[in-house]
């Protein structure tokens, strides 16, 4: 993947070789070689899987630190609506962002709004006729490149239209510059706080737009401290809440596709489920959607490996605060069309960006490897054990074909072939 920047990386030093994350990696992005695992950023799509699964904590995510913004003359924050349920006994939002103008921020912009208006763009363009269905959700970046990768006959089937945490920067940097004109784009600085690596990586390698509005990405276990803290000396928070019951939603599975009013949806969460239900949409065993929400994390955004809460109380805790908030306080004009900005640009680019992967640029070369490949496999033992440091069996084969691996690492063969010589 040239020129990709991912946010998931290694500690060799603390890796210790086992095949936890290999198992477990959507896209058999890792292997273990000499005795320490490797990722082969090609195929990484930074869903974070291995952070959460390694027992040694040798896999980590790379994010934005608050002080590396400090020349910008005006900071945004914007807060994921996860974010709200890393608390306990909040009953108000206002606490959380009146906090955050306390940690340094000069204004904040929730996520949760653009999620109320993005809904709204959304309802319109399911409207339209000639769509491939189901349409599938483009906010979870990790599900984007996951489709990418494994699954590039679905990317037409991709909803166009940019994440809320793209329009909510947008919308951000427009509000300022129009209460301070003395300010320029470039004086401005806007910091997402992330639950998950994937949408840090989405800062850094924008999908469908050709730069982010968003500047940098803060992980919200490194900020939540600092929060906290502030927020115990809040006594009378600023009214800066502008969310309604959708755009709180958002943070859980179902959130966004429940918004869209219509019950021919399917909503699932957790890599492994969301590979199973790709695998479907891409078989043609899945009939009559109009629209799929999937979420890399389990129970979504609330299940990132950034967060600091059990997804499950965080879903509850945000439950609470929806309570007696209107179901949306944010609205577009009754206007038919969508605008430029929220249209993104032809998903092509992201198939483009996801290279490497092919056993050859020359298309018969690489159908011969793949014949070969095929061949290595019906040699092997098929009992995916992992000790010969790939996933399983197959991608052992792919590997001794790439030259990254030799039929000497499978254990099975070289103990049959040691039998043979006795």
């Amino acid at each position: 993947m040239s020129g990709y920047k991912h946010s998931v990386t290694l500690d060799i030093s603390k890796c210790k070789g086992c095949t936890n994350c290999i198992k477990r990696c959507p896209t058999e992005a890792i292997r273990v070689r000499d005795g320490h695992a490797i990722i082969k950023e090609e195929k990484c799509i930074d869903c974070g899987e291995c952070i959460r699964v390694c027992p040694y904590q040798a896999k980590k995510a790379i994010f934005d630190k608050f002080e590396d913004f400090a020349d910008y003359k005006y900071k945004i924050a914007l807060p994921a609506p996860a974010l709200y349920g890393q608390f306990e006994d909040l009953d108000d939002v206002d606490y959380i962002l009146t906090a955050l103008l306390e940690c340094g921020f000069d204004a904040v912009f929730e996520v949760s709004r653009a999620a109320e208006i993005i809904t709204e763009y959304t309802r319109r363009y399911m409207k339209r006729e000639g769509l491939e269905y189901p349409v599938i959700s483009s906010a979870c970046p990790a599900i984007v490149r996951l489709i990418a990768l494994r699954f590039p006959y679905l990317v037409d089937n991709l909803l166009p239209i940019v994440p809320p945490i793209e329009y909510a920067a947008m919308l951000a940097r427009e509000e300022t510059l129009k209460e301070h004109p003395e300010l320029t784009n470039d004086d401005i600085c806007v910091l997402f706080v992330s639950p998950c690596p994937a949408k840090i990586s989405y800062v850094k390698n924008p999908l469908g737009v050709e730069k982010s509005a968003v500047t940098g990405a803060l992980a919200i276990n490194d900020f939540y401290f600092k929060i906290r803290a502030k927020r115990k000396e809040i006594t009378n928070p600023k009214q800066l809440s502008k969310t309604g019951i959708i755009g709180l939603n958002w943070a859980g599975t179902g959130g966004e596709a429940t918004s869209l009013l219509s019950e021919r949806y399917l909503a699932a969460d957790g890599i492994e489920n969301c590979i199973h239900v790709l695998d479907e949409i891409e078989n043609g065993t899945i009939h009559n959607l109009e629209f799929v929400e999937l979420n890399a994390c389990n129970g979504g955004c609330v299940g990132g490996t950034l967060n600091v809460e059990n997804p499950y109380i965080a879903k509850a805790r945000l439950r609470s605060l929806r309570k007696y908030l209107p179901i949306s306080r944010n609205h577009v004009e009754q206007d038919a069309s969508l605008p430029d900005c929220v249209v993104m640009d032809e998903f092509e680019s992201i198939l483009n960006s996801i290279g490497g992967t092919a056993l050859a640029e020359d298309r018969m070369t690489a159908i011969a490897k793949m014949s070969e490949v095929e061949c290595i496999y019906k040699s092997l033992p098929h009992l995916d054990c992992g000790s010969c440091g790939a996933p399983n069996c197959h991608a052992l084969a792919e590997d001794i074909i790439k030259g990254e691996a030799d039929e000497a690492d499978c254990l099975i063969k070289l103990r049959d072939t040691v039998s043979k010589h006795d």
